[in-house]
């Protein structure tokens, strides 16, 4: 047991010290975030919208900018994350599969994924929060960066899972960028007139959206919201663990090739090889 959370421990460190040399990411978490939300606010009216959340019928009227900045910060959050996790995957694939064969275990190495995830998530979305916050002021900023985060880590499983079974790197990062800007454009009142529609129901930061406006806007607590994306995080999760396990498991288990029996020598030919040597 000891030995096992030791080997956690290293992957998880080996893990972040990886996201932390990402360059090009911690950038976007230092630049893009701030920027994405301020450039929201100044292209987006002020004008009250209409938005209904679903779990209670409330319908409230949002402040449009205000509005919007939660999307964006949804979008950006899920964006960036979502490629750390496809990058760091993709990129330690073929040495996850030579750890694996040298006894490494895979439950330390999965286990060490989700901690990272859970991590950069966490800080990620105290960050965007922040900025928001600078702006205007949410009704309760802790359960929408709850709500941030939780999209976060939804999108870091989805990422987790291309990452083990794309072969290339554009493949991962274009269905990651547009299922995350699907989903938020369709969820935004402002940018969609389907945004009340029974269709947003199933894309995977439904849950997180109405949370995270529930949060900003009322004093309600967005249960329902939370569970509907938990459930999808739950999913990307196991999505995410079972293409670690099929990218890991032909470097454990011997091929029915490798178990086929060679041909037979006879003892004549024994005794003659053992002789000589």
């Amino acid at each position: 047991m000891r030995n096992g959370v030791r080997l956690f421990v290293i992957a998880m460190r080996f893990g972040l010290i990886e996201h932390a040399r990402n360059r090009f990411a911690m950038l976007l978490v230092a630049a893009f975030v701030p920027l994405f939300i301020t450039l929201v606010r100044v292209a987006v009216t002020d004008l009250e919208v209409p938005f209904r959340l679903r779990d209670t019928g409330l319908v409230l009227r949002a402040n449009g900018n205000e509005l919007a900045q939660i999307s964006g910060a949804l979008t950006a959050v899920c964006l960036i994350i979502g490629f750390m996790m496809f990058a760091a995957t993709f990129s330690s694939g073929a040495f996850d599969r030579r750890l694996s064969m040298a006894g490494y275990p895979r439950v330390a190495l999965a286990l060490a994924k989700i901690a990272c995830l859970v991590v950069a998530s966490v800080l990620m979305c105290a960050y965007a929060t922040a900025v928001i916050c600078c702006y205007w002021s949410p009704r309760q900023p802790v359960l929408l960066a709850a709500a941030l985060c939780c999209a976060a880590m939804t999108y870091g499983g989805l990422g987790v899972a291309l990452g083990a079974v794309l072969r290339r790197e554009v493949e991962g990062m274009f269905a990651l960028a547009m299922l995350a800007c699907v989903d938020m454009a369709v969820q935004n009142p402002i940018a969609s007139a389907g945004a009340d529609s029974d269709f947003v129901r199933w894309l995977p930061s439904y849950g997180a959206m109405q949370a995270a406006t529930a949060a900003g806007f009322s004093d309600t607590t967005p249960f329902t919201g939370f569970a509907m994306q938990l459930g999808w995080l739950t999913v990307s999760a196991l999505l995410g663990l079972v293409a670690f396990h099929l990218c890991t498991r032909s470097s454990l288990r011997p091929t029915k090739w490798s178990r086929l029996p060679g041909p037979r020598l006879s003892a004549s030919t024994r005794s003659a090889r053992s002789a000589k040597h």
